[in-house]
């Protein structure tokens, strides 16, 4: 059956192992299937709920694209492009604001996690995204929207407000209820430092990552460096539990070598995590420095990069400005 696919990237600069396996690698497999169509949007309207530098921001839209297409992307085959050029994002999501409820972001965790304890210095922009982000998707009529664990609560938000908006003008499934489409055999990548919080780009050690730009030397320097315990590699799951940079490490190979937990701990048990490191760096190292390399040849020649986004604006407006002319029809303007 065909499916209809729309996620998004912020263009933070500095994509790491973590978007990679999270959601990039996830990407090129639904891509490169011919029943779906998908739509692969650079989120940069999202990326402003905190202050950016504008000339890094720009440079770092083109390099989430130059991500996108050096690990696998085709973009003859989806539609890659940044969500500020196409208007009706954020017409959309005023549009949908008014059909949202207050009830219903304050109940979003994310908001709470991100804000802080002084929430009210956050932007009304960080804590009203979630109706963006309902927006970006509805405009495409996705049919299904690949999520991790931090965003399964903001398509719930999705489909209430989709519901709500198909109840309250009576235009049954005008705007497709989407489906989540979790990654099986997938852990969450956490740091290499600390195996209990998320690989970020805002920890201040860039040992902490594997960025998607370090060559060979960086990468297994890193993880010789990467916080391990003092016993032996787990024999089971169950202990993975207790050992969190074990359960990082481990989870992160299964990932890269698309093979089960289970197969991983079962191929390590009882070894030195030193003979462990050396295995996990030739597989990041075969699967990493090629994306590295290609992601530095396509930034030396943006207008193909601009030329891309160019192509991916107008086969996402000409989408999106037909769905929101109908929103407005809908709803009487």
């Amino acid at each position: 059956m065909s499916k209809k696919i729309f996620s998004g990237v912020q263009p933070t600069g500095n994509l790491h192992l973590g978007n990679y396996l999270g959601a990039i690698k996830n990407f090129v497999e639904l891509g490169n299937d011919s029943n779906n169509h998908c739509v692969f949007c650079v989120v940069d309207l999202h990326a402003i709920t905190v202050k950016q530098d504008p000339k890094e921001l720009k440079k770092n839209i083109r390099e989430t694209v130059a991500t996108f297409i050096a690990s696998g992307i085709d973009p003859k085959k989806s539609i890659i492009f940044n969500q500020s050029r196409v208007s009706a994002h954020a017409e959309t999501a005023w549009i949908l604001s008014c059909i949202a409820r207050m009830g219903w972001l304050n109940r979003m965790t994310q908001f709470k996690e991100k804000a802080g304890k002084d929430k009210e210095k956050a932007s009304v922009g960080l804590y009203s995204y979630p109706v963006l982000m309902a927006a970006d998707i509805l405009l495409y009529d996705a049919t299904h929207v690949p999520v991790g664990d931090d965003q399964k609560q903001h398509l719930e938000l999705c489909r209430d407000i989709a519901q709500k908006f198909n109840n309250d003008f009576q235009c049954e499934d005008f705007l497709k209820v989407p489906e989540p489409l979790i990654q099986k055999e997938f852990s969450r990548i956490m740091s290499l430092k600390d195996g209990t919080k998320k690989m970020s780009k805002s920890e201040l050690s860039d040992l902490s990552r594997i960025n998607l730009t370090d060559d060979k030397d960086l990468i297994m320097n890193k993880i010789k460096k990467a916080k391990t315990d003092p016993l032996p590699m787990p024999a089971t799951v169950v202990e993975l539990e207790q050992r969190p940079e074990a359960k990082n490490l481990i989870g992160i190979y299964s990932s890269l070598t698309n093979s089960n937990l289970e197969k991983s701990v079962s191929k390590f048990s009882g070894k030195n995590f030193s003979e462990f490191k050396d295995q996990l760096s030739q597989v990041l190292v075969e699967k990493i420095e090629p994306i590295s390399k290609e992601i530095k040849k396509l930034l030396s020649d943006q207008k193909y990069l601009d030329d891309i986004l160019n192509k991916g604006y107008e086969n996402a407006n000409s989408i999106a400005s037909k769905k929101v002319q109908k929103i407005k029809e809908i709803i009487g303007f």
